[in-house]
């Protein structure tokens, strides 16, 4: 079994994550911003990475630290649940429609944590959740899993649909990327023999 379990406690807040790669979507989920809780379920089911997350966050302050946090911890269960990142696909992609809304997600497990953002919203908040802050979550997941990735909207105009569009491919692209190829024989896939740096 391939899981992580990350407890994160700061001033600001308190979180509990598990994470299961060889799961079949489920979840349970609630970090105090709906919208937010919404999205990391679409993670979840399309991804079939088993998801358990609470957060205790300092929401009469701002949404900040709940955001950040939370990605920083789903990050690192990640990469404790992909240990050596022996014989996964390591690489994975997807385009996701969402009516008039088509997004598309590139990633690879390098070790090498980089976002590349293209796409925004025309709107402050999607529910009670700042949409300035979706660019970010995105940028803590990939700093702390390890992530190279790129997210694009090809185009959309409603934003609820360009956010779960986003989210959608993500998941998408990370189950193909944690799938364990059995051609591979259990070999880190690189040349350098680890992954990362």
């Amino acid at each position: 079994m391939r899981t992580g379990r990350i407890e994160r406690k700061t001033a600001e807040t308190a979180i509990e994550i598990e994470v299961n790669l060889d799961g079949t979507g489920t979840y349970a989920v609630s970090t105090g911003i709906g919208f937010l809780d919404h999205m990391v379920e679409q993670f979840a089911k399309h991804s079939l990475i088993d998801v358990t997350m609470k957060v205790a966050g300092d929401l009469h302050v701002d949404q900040h630290h709940t955001t950040e946090d939370s990605a920083i911890a789903l990050g690192q269960a990640l990469a404790q649940a992909l240990g050596d990142k022996a014989g996964i696909a390591r690489y994975g992609h997807a385009y996701s429609p969402m009516d008039e809304t088509l997004a598309r997600v590139a990633l690879d497990i390098s070790g090498r944590p980089y976002l590349a953002w293209r796409a925004g919203f025309t709107q402050q908040r999607l529910g009670e959740w700042d949409t300035e802050l979706i660019e970010h979550w995105f940028q803590s997941v990939a700093q702390a899993a390890g992530l190279t990735l790129h997210v694009e909207l090809l185009y959309g105009q409603n934003n609820h649909h360009i956010c779960e569009a986003i989210y959608k491919g993500f998941a998408r692209a990370m189950r193909a990327a944690v799938e364990v190829d059995p051609r591979k024989g259990g070999a880190v896939p690189s040349t350098k023999g680890i992954l990362g740096g």
